[in-house]
């Protein structure tokens, strides 16, 4: 496992934070909905970003290591484009209004951001301590991706979160809103609004998305600093891709198929390691075509309007 300076996380980090003041103290400092055009810019400054500091590990750590940067943040990409499908799930039962919808996203992802940094250290230092992991990981890499290719019957329900079922029963909530806020005052009493119910599922529901996500990347490489990194850029520029694909969603009716082959694709390199070894440019090679072949598939053959 290859560590690196403290400088090097010190530097990421306050680039991450000033970035993210910018975004919300100045870009949107007021609500507003985000519209498509909106979205669609910030879609390509989060990518123009992202491609920026993979040339920099590139140059700086070797074509290896920015190979499997690049790997790593396609791989999160494509996973974290199924969250979209739950956040409009989110919204939509709740009935955000979509001006606050942005906020809500902002600040789960810096939560998202906080967990994943305590998952991938303790992931990281598992493997590194209990090699035979690998496999386990491989195994459930393999099982997700089963799973998510058969038919879903159950829904998804917010209200059965176990942490909002929680929280009503030890903290009084509203029953409307009260604009941008996550909690407010009624007759005296402290309460938390449901747009705060709103950013605690989504904060729960990641960590199930990061069960999967954060396997994944460590079967492409065991540096941290590129796990934690890539993992970042991916989930930064998810608000941007959901204000973009809110709505048209439906149309990538084989993109779950996609990303249960790619799972279990990364799942059997996984498992396979210690007899031969996949690498990089064809894991990224083999997760980008099966990307385009599902998104491809998904315009060419539409599903059927009853269907859809």
């Amino acid at each position: 496992m290859e560590t690196l300076p403290l400088w090097a996380w010190g530097a990421f980090l306050i680039f991450i934070i000033a970035m993210l003041a910018l975004d919300l103290g100045v870009f949107h400092r007021k609500s507003h909905t985000i519209h498509l055009r909106e979205a669609l810019t910030w879609c390509g400054v989060w990518f123009s970003l992202a491609m920026v500091f993979c040339v920099v590990v590139w140059t700086w750590l070797g074509p290896k290591h920015g190979m499997e940067w690049l790997t790593g943040y396609v791989v999160e990409i494509a996973l974290s484009v199924d969250n979209v499908f739950v956040f409009i799930v989110i919204f939509t039962y709740f009935k955000v209004p979509a001006e606050y919808q942005h906020r809500v996203l902002f600040w789960g992802i810096v939560g998202a951001a906080v967990l994943r940094f305590v998952f991938i250290v303790a992931g990281v230092s598992l493997l590194a301590r209990f090699h035979w992991l690998i496999y386990v990981f491989g195994a459930f890499l393999v099982y997700t991706g089963i799973k998510l290719a058969l038919p879903q019957d159950d829904e998804f329900d917010p209200e059965q979160n176990f942490a909002v079922r929680l929280l009503r029963k030890v903290y009084p909530v509203s029953n409307h809103y009260h604009g941008r806020h996550f909690f407010t005052t009624e007759q005296g009493i402290r309460m938390a609004t449901p747009l705060f119910v709103v950013l605690l599922v989504i904060e729960t529901t990641d960590v199930a998305f990061a069960l999967d996500s954060i396997p994944a990347v460590l079967a492409i490489t065991d540096v941290p600093f590129i796990v934690f990194t890539s993992n970042i850029f991916a989930i930064l520029g998810l608000r941007a891709i959901y204000f973009a694909l809110n709505g048209v969603m439906g149309m990538f009716r084989f993109l779950n198929v996609g990303l249960a082959v790619i799972l279990s694709f990364i799942g059997v390199k996984m498992l396979v390691s210690a007899f031969y070894h996949i690498s990089v440019g064809i894991s990224l090679g083999v997760i980008g075509g099966v990307l385009a072949l599902a998104v491809g598939a998904s315009l060419l053959f539409p599903a059927k309007k009853d269907e859809a």
